[in-house]
């Protein structure tokens, strides 16, 4: 199943590229030349944010699917009323419609996901009510809240558009110049390239230390706006908790980390900070509240 998404997933993709640009020449007039550099700006913002932007109108339903999320829409139990009711309270506190609700079974940790405020979910793995307290799993809730008030999941699909666009435009602006020419001084095709995909493979790992830096702040921020809404008593003790389990049990899939309570590998490529320091803002932004911690 995960194979056949990607593969629709990158038919979008190219589609939306060719669909892009037959509609710019046809609405406006304009021949895209690539070899230009207006027309390779051009070729370059459609590229870059095609993929982001389908991800991002794709995202709920790929969660959905590739997490095995049930959305809860009649709570079949205790703890599913509780849930429900939880996340009500909080969206109502964070002044956001409400969001569904699902679950999963995996991992301690939890998500959100979603196109947009009126569109989003959030997901509670099942082992997460086996590991904490009704007040931790509040808090974790508060946090995924907040990151859908705060409209996260778009703004990482901008941020990550623009990075995409100025890989791929730099790479063969660089190439251009570098490139062996012929009489004619066009630069060779294949030299070109091959030139344009290595430096795209070293300048996506600056790219990726920028979003990634990014999503860190943005965990700072949803950690500050969980304390906000719901106290620092539940965020606090449910990172405390997750910060005791080894990384490798409580990281989300690739494409879902991001999104989540806990993430995964180094610092500097990591969409998470170190739970110590999120501890340290938490505490932080509690006694700018005037919580006694």
């Amino acid at each position: 199943m995960a194979i056949i998404m990607l593969i629709l997933m990158n038919i979008a993709v190219m589609a939306s590229i060719y669909l892009s640009i037959f509609l710019i020449e046809l609405i406006f007039g304009v021949k895209i030349n690539p070899q230009s550099v207006t027309g390779l700006a051009i070729i370059a913002v459609i590229i870059g944010f095609s993929g982001s932007i389908i991800s991002l109108l794709m995202s709920k339903w790929m969660a959905i699917k590739t997490m095995g999320v049930r959305v809860i829409e009649h709570p079949v139990s205790d703890a599913e009323k509780w849930l429900v009711n939880t996340v009500a309270k909080l969206a109502k506190k964070a002044n956001i419609p409400m969001p569904d609700v699902g679950v999963f079974d995996g991992p301690p940790n939890a998500f959100a996901t979603g196109p947009s405020k009126n569109n989003a979910l959030v997901a509670v793995s099942t082992s997460l009510f086996d590991l904490m307290e009704v007040k931790e799993i509040e808090g974790v809730i508060a946090h995924e809240i907040n990151h859908i008030k705060n409209g996260d999941m778009i703004t990482m699909t901008l941020v990550q558009g623009v990075l995409n666009a100025l890989v791929f435009f730099i790479s063969r602006i660089i190439a251009n110049i570098i490139a062996p020419k012929d009489e004619e001084g066009e630069p060779n095709p294949f030299a070109y390239m091959a030139i344009s995909f290595a430096l795209e493979m070293i300048l996506s790992i600056f790219a990726s230390m920028i979003a990634m830096w990014f999503s860190r702040y943005r965990e700072y921020k949803a950690d500050s706006g969980a304390v906000m809404i719901d106290g620092p008593e539940g965020i606090y003790y449910a990172l405390a908790k997750l910060g005791n389990i080894p990384k490798e049990k409580v990281a989300l899939p690739a494409e879902m980390k991001a999104f989540g309570i806990v993430g995964f590998l180094s610092e500097l490529f990591s969409s998470h900070p170190p739970i110590e320091k999120r501890l340290e803002n938490i505490k932080e932004t509690a006694r700018k509240l005037g919580y006694n911690v």
